[in-house]
């Protein structure tokens, strides 16, 4: 148990890390798509950049909105912040102490949660930028949570478990990827129009919103809703190296090192998608999973479930 409470802890603390310097990388990415510079004042080369960033969050002063409920307003940013690092208890590294059985299900279950502390968020601030970037942010998230859902059914049909380690065992000679491309690009898409990213970022549209849902936090509650965000965006990372890439596997040996080369490599794409990309209309974005990805995730589905049912019997 105290081994098991320590291991967590040490994940927490790496996750927090890996944030940090993601925002660095982030920076630095979108500067030199934008042929400019990035962070290089602070240190060398700017890497302390994203330490102090964050102890300038930390050291500010709490804002407390006149018009506020206060409860819930505070609530907010620790409970996205507790579901984000709850994901990380999913992650199956050759080191782990522990795995989840029904690793699946229990994933759905928290991202499913995600959606109120936004939620709370947009309400309790008692503005209404804030409410509308809850509402678009919310009509988004449970939108596109139908299709991936759907789309996780085809690596469960596949490998018949709901763990991510059998998941991971069943791709050791070749990866799901290879068997189902257009599902594997529906899902990544899916993984970006879930984490609010652009070009999906009605929650936070300046043009209209300002600073959407989060307009009224500063100082810590901010740091923890963009934590939260960050960490999303990797795990999710993680969860598109493992289901459709092998996660560990290389193809015939298993690499911790190379599992997390993907990740590094699918949270670059988030950043690049975001520096390649103008802002969706949001009704385009909507159609996008109603109109598109549902009707091919379902036709897909039928497909495979046909096949397993013939090679079956």
């Amino acid at each position: 148990m105290y081994l098991f409470l320590l291991s967590s802890l040490l994940t927490y603390i790496c996750v927090l890390l890996a944030v940090a310097f993601f925002t660095l990388l982030e920076r630095k990415g979108l500067s030199y798509i934008q042929i400019r510079k990035g962070p290089n004042k602070v240190g060398i080369a700017g890497l302390p950049q994203p330490l102090a960033d964050a102890a300038k969050l930390l050291t500010k002063e709490i804002a407390k909105p006149t018009m506020a409920n206060y409860s819930p307003y505070f609530a907010a940013p620790v409970f996205s912040f507790i579901l984000a690092l709850l994901l990380w208890q999913l992650y199956p590294s050759l080191y782990s102490l522990g795995y989840f059985k029904w690793g699946i299900l229990f994933f759905l279950c928290v991202s499913g949660l995600n959606v109120y502390g936004t939620l709370l968020a947009g309400w309790s601030s008692n503005s209404k930028y804030a409410l509308l970037g809850s509402l678009r942010a919310i009509a988004q998230t449970i939108s596109y949570e139908i299709s991936m859902a759907l789309i996780l059914l085809f690596p469960l049909f596949l490998v018949s478990s709901f763990s991510f380690v059998e998941m991971k065992e069943a791709q050791s000679l070749i990866w799901l990827a290879f068997l189902m491309i257009p599902v594997s690009l529906m899902w990544f898409v899916t993984c970006i129009a879930e984490t609010n990213r652009a070009p999906f970022d009605f929650a936070e549209g300046e043009s209209e919103l300002v600073s959407g849902f989060n307009i009224e936090y500063g100082a810590g509650g901010f740091a923890l809703i963009f934590l939260a965000e960050y960490a999303n965006i990797l795990i999710m990372s993680l969860f598109s190296a493992l289901l459709f890439f092998g996660g560990s596997s290389m193809i015939f040996f298993e690499s911790d090192i190379g599992f997390m080369m993907k990740i590094l490599f699918f949270a670059f794409v988030f950043i690049w998608v975001r520096g390649s990309y103008p802002r969706f209309r949001y009704d385009l974005l909507m159609g996008l999973t109603w109109k598109s990805f549902l009707p091919s995730a379902l036709a897909f589905l039928i497909l495979v479930f046909s096949l397993s049912y013939l090679l079956y019997y």
